[in-house]
């Protein structure tokens, strides 16, 4: 049950793995028959580090289809199983009707395998689980709609007690749900959930209110999409820790507190990234402020698709720490064991199912942030059936990679439901062999919170905790040690022994290692202390990052000195370092108006530097307004940095930004009509009632932009019903521009009906007609149907204006109507019937095939099991003509074809040849998230259906068939209902087996460039 990214790639590593196997690179599934796909053959794939071995821990039928795991204490490795996963997608495949398990594998006599399995619990309220984590004699399990707490009081592996810590989640089944939760070393849970999550419950059903006082859910208010948390063992004192992520599979703590994850992009856009979770941050997947898609035009978005996705141009918006092109991103740890080799200790250890490799991100400081690289841990070359779900650490450091096993990557479809398998990491050799533990003493609890295992740990932290006077002793040998993650363990506890906190953090903040002051200032804001004697001391540090917690550690601080202070730290950006920058947003929140005051006190004049530029770039007060302004207006302002500014003001309200965007009316600045244009896009309010120098600026713009896709902007924001002339011209003489069917649709909605009917009468008839296609309208229709109706016209045109009409799902429905009602010249009927017999939706052809003759179908039943097409061979030349005809209308490959559905220009790298048929067979089987069809119906009638690109109060954006993404006001829509069925086809009537077997040869071929 991974993310359902569809691209998949590897980006380049460091220090890559061992020799190659001697087979050659390939996926098995080229022959790939059922006993080669023996758990026994499951290492005999893979390319493992130098230093490692992998060897296989357990497998089917001990476990199948692990999603998530822990190891505890002793360990046991825990697993989550999902058999019921998505049973409306996959209702043919094996079901439980007891329900999911959670099991526990042992491996009682060290040969490093599985030999002892129970099920700790089973129950249909845990089908497809998502998060395990195991905390002494609890286990907390997460599972859309609810986190349960189970107990077992008396220590047989069964628990005696269930309890709900959180519920209404949404994600119900769902990839993007809630996630699993980990023990951070300050004794916090840390957990966090996809933007499938939407909300969080306490246990009786009441919203929750984290500590900033907010109701946490997705409604913008300030929170979007994905969220990741922090809160107290029992559910209170929940934060927000970061939100406006997309699908955070599971989230890292290290012994710092420092909160690492990934997340996954929108399927096919290479975005997938890695995120040092910099506390309150926005991380930007949506528009903070409206909640538009990244793919809404904006001033100044990124030229590159993997940054854009992510609104890394926007103030407020924390920066990436590594984008790995495509993947499915899965578990996710910090590795601080000693039995792996050096370049794996300390680092991020982390799943890509997609690319089906196991990876480390190690991390080197730089600036206020971070910078990585990316250096393999285990991948699997020659089986892409290898799904690793989740990774964790052993008592003894080893690693256990959880293996969902399957040819696709979740996506609510699973095409294996027998299979899983668990593998050791090790160096070659080393036994399984756990550490004895004892907690009984603080001598041997601090030993124990040495371990690698965050299971031993917390048995330990808990012990010391509760320790008093004798655990404090003990903890000042650990506070004394060389190992820096230990210092910061003990630091922690230390730290919250009662009426110590502030000469620990005392001591901390006089440490060399600028980690350990940053724990110092993070163990001051848990215990509620005041931080502003603390920032006094590390104002002036030098080091960025413990500065950038002293920014944090300000936000929504009521004490006046917070803004001096805060000014103090903005005079020390350095104009480059965004990291910084967004600390200083991140402890201004609630409070520009003072911080910014105090900042202009200090800086005076001096502010029109790059440092002052960024800062004035990223407030969020009417101060900065007249400020973004100067710039904008000063010459010496380049393009690019004056479309930084216009963005900027799209994150501030009220009448001061009216007023000054008003004010670049009439100005004399060389790039007056650009001003002029971005000034009236960026109005707060285009349809408050103008004055008349506003209508003259707008008349100046847009006779400036004639042509260009800003003018279609202006006409659209401000319903200017303009030149019709001009929409003509933009509509028909550049038909193959990317805003011509835009142009169109303000052609139309403009009344431009008669110019549109004057060029199909005397200009160029079929670019009209085809331009028509792309409208779904009653215009447009009405347009074109009278055009098949009327013998007057040639019947090449005629037939034209039949494919335009049954080009859009309004359209469908108009061509079945002249059918029906006898309209459909018999010389047109072969066209109709070719569309229509081939429509998405089984009652228009259903209709279709009764008024005009059902074609002739091919037996479904006559082909082979999936796995017989697998190993026939293809004719990949012949599978490029086949996806030329079959798929590009929707699917791009490369540069050719159509963004409609996603992109499939690396999909050999994610799917086996199961999964290319699987998909294409049977596309109901797992629709990707954010490919769920919608049909929208507006008030005038007309329907359009697609998928959701983005949503806003004021309007939605659907993307539908041919790529295009058509804009409706909020006003315009009468309702909108979901589909419960793929917008994609099956080509299982419409191909040949050989076809098919062709088509999947091609696709398997379409890779990531090796390199």
């Amino acid at each position: 049950m991974l993310c359902c990214a569809l691209l998949l790639s590897l980006s380049a590593c460091t220090n890559q793995t061992a020799a190659p196997p001697e087979a050659p690179v390939e996926d098995l599934d080229l022959g790939f028959d059922d006993a080669r796909r023996e758990a026994e053959q499951a290492v005999s794939g893979f390319v493992v580090a130098p230093g490692l071995t992998a060897t296989l821990f357990a497998a089917e039928p001990m476990l199948t289809n692990p999603t998530n795991i822990d190891v505890d204490a002793r360990g046991r490795v825990w697993v989550c199983e999902a058999v019921n996963y998505r049973p409306d997608y996959n209702p043919h495949h094996p079901w439980q009707e007891a329900g999911d398990r959670i099991l526990i594998l042992e491996d009682t006599d060290g040969d490093g395998k599985a030999d002892a399995r129970k099920v700790y619990y089973q129950g249909t309220d845990i089908n497809a689980p998502l998060g395990i984590v195991v905390l002494g004699n609890q286990v907390i399990v997460s599972n859309s709609p609810h986190v349960i707490v189970f107990t077992d009081t008396d220590g047989d592996d069964k628990p005696d007690r269930k309890a709900v810590l959180f519920t209404g989640l949404g994600g119900l089944q769902d990839d993007h749900g809630i996630h699993a939760f980990v023990f951070g070393p300050d004794g916090k849970l840390y957990f966090n959930y996809g933007n499938a999550g939407r909300q969080l419950m306490d246990r009786d059903g009441a919203p929750v209110v984290d500590r900033s006082g907010n109701v946490i859910d997705n409604t913008g208010h300030p929170y979007r999409q994905g969220m990741v948390f922090r809160t107290d063992i029992d559910g209170r004192n929940v934060e927000v820790l970061g939100h406006n992520f997309r699908n955070i599979y599971e989230v890292a703590v290290d012994s710092y507190g420092t909160l690492w994850q990934s997340d996954n992009d929108d399927d096919g856009n290479r975005g997938v990234r890695i995120n040092y979770v910099m506390e309150f941050g926005n991380y930007g997947y949506q528009d903070e402020m409206t909640g538009a898609s990244w793919q809404v035009r904006r001033t100044g978005m990124h030229p590159e698709i993997p940054k854009r996705h992510w609104h890394l141009n926007d103030p407020g918006v924390v920066p990436n720490l590594l984008q790995t092109g495509a993947g499915s991103p899965t578990g996710i740890l910090v590795y601080e064991g000693h039995l792996l080799p050096a370049v794996f200790q300390n680092q991020i250890i982390h799943a890509d199912a997609g690319p089906n490799v196991v990876r480390a991100y190690p991390v080197a400081d730089a600036g206020a942030g971070y910078t990585a690289a990316i250096v393999n841990l285990l991948k699997s070359t020659r089986d892409q059936w290898f799904r690793p779900s989740d990774v964790a650490v052993a008592p003894d450091g080893s690693i256990l990679i959880a293996d969902w096993y399957d040819a696709t990557v979740g996506g609510n479809q699973a095409v294996d439901q027998e299979r899983g398998r668990l593998f050791r990491v090790a160096p070659p050799g080393a036994p399984y062999q756990i550490p004895a533990f004892d907690v009984s003493t603080p001598a041997t609890a601090v030993e124990a919170l040495k371990s690698p295992n965050m299971a031993t740990r917390y048995l330990a932290w808990t012990a010391l905790h509760a320790g008093g006077g004798d655990a404090e002793a003990a903890l000042q040998t650990l506070w004394q040690s060389d190992n820096p993650r230990y210092r910061a363990r003990a630091l922690w506890l230390l730290g919250k022994m009662a009426g110590r906190g502030p000469a620990y953090i005392d001591q901390a903040l006089q440490e060399d290692d600028s980690n350990l002051r940053i724990v110092g200032l993070r163990l001051a804001r848990h215990l509620g202390l005041d931080v502003i004697p603390y920032v006094e001391r590390v104002v002036q540090d030098p080091s960025p990052q413990v500065r950038r917690e002293a920014a944090i550690a300000l936000r929504h601080h009521p004490a006046p000195e917070a803004a001096r202070l805060w000014a103090t730290l903005a005079a020390q950006h350095d104009g480059i370092d965004r990291w910084y920058l967004e600390a200083l947003g991140i402890g201004a929140d609630r409070q520009w108006d003072r911080f910014f005051e105090a900042w202009m006190e200090q800086t005076g004049d001096a502010w029109k530097n790059p440092a002052g530029c960024d800062i004035v770039w990223r407030a969020r007060t009417t101060a900065a307004l007249p400020l973004l302004a100067e710039l904008i207006n000063d010459p010496a302002t380049e393009t690019a940095e004056r479309h930084r500014y216009f963005r900027a003001f799209d994150f501030h309200q009220g009448p001061a930004k009216q007023e000054l965007l008003t004010a670049f009316i009439g100005g004399e600045h060389p790039a007056q009509s650009e001003i002029l244009t971005l000034a009236l896009l960026h109005l707060a309010d285009p349809k408050a009632p103008r004055t008349a120098a506003v209508d003259a600026a707008l008349a100046e713009a847009l006779d400036a932009a004639s042509g260009t896709q800003a003018y279609l902007d202006l006409l659209d924001r401000f319903s200017v019903a303009d030149d019709t002339e001009t929409l003509r011209r933009m509509a028909l003489d550049m038909p193959d521009s990317s805003f011509a069917p835009e142009a169109m649709r303000l052609l139309l909605r403009f009344g431009g009906l008669a110019s549109v009917q004057d060029a199909i009468d005397h200009g160029d008839a079929p670019t009209a007609l085809r331009q028509l296609g792309t409208v779904d309208s009653q215009p447009a229709h009405a347009l074109l149907k009278k055009v098949i109706t009327d013998s007057s016209y040639a019947l090449t045109l005629r037939r034209q204006a039949v494919a335009a009409l049954g080009n859009t799902w309004g359209g469908e429905v108009q061509l079945l109507g002249l059918v029906r009602e006898e309209q459909m010249p018999e010389a047109l009927r072969p066209g109709a019937a070719s569309i229509l017999l081939n429509v998405w939706r089984a009652d228009l052809r259903q209709e279709a095939e009764t008024l005009l003759g059902a074609p002739p179908v091919r037996d479904a039943e006559a082909l082979p099991p999936v796995r017989s097409l697998a190993a026939s061979v293809g004719n990949p030349l012949q599978g490029a003509d086949l996806f030329q005809t079959h798929c590009s209308p929707c699917h791009q490959a490369g540069s050719e074809g159509v963004d409609f559905g996603p992109n499939l220009s690396e999909i050999g790298d994610k799917l086996s040849k199961t999964g290319l048929f699987t998909a294409i067979l049977h596309p109901d089987a797992g629709i990707s998230f954010g490919y769920e069809g919608e049909v929208v119906t507006l008030k005038d009638g007309s329907q359009a259906v697609g998928y959701v690109t983005s949503q806003t109060d004021e309007a939605l954006e659907l993307r539908v068939a041919g790529g295009l993404t058509r804009r409706y006001r909020a006003d315009e829509i009468a309702s909108r209902t979901p589909l419960k069925t793929s917008l994609m086809p099956s080509l299982q009537q419409a191909m040949t087996q050989q076809e098919l077997v062709d088509l999947v040869a091609y696709l398997h071929n379409l890779k990531k460039t090796p390199g």
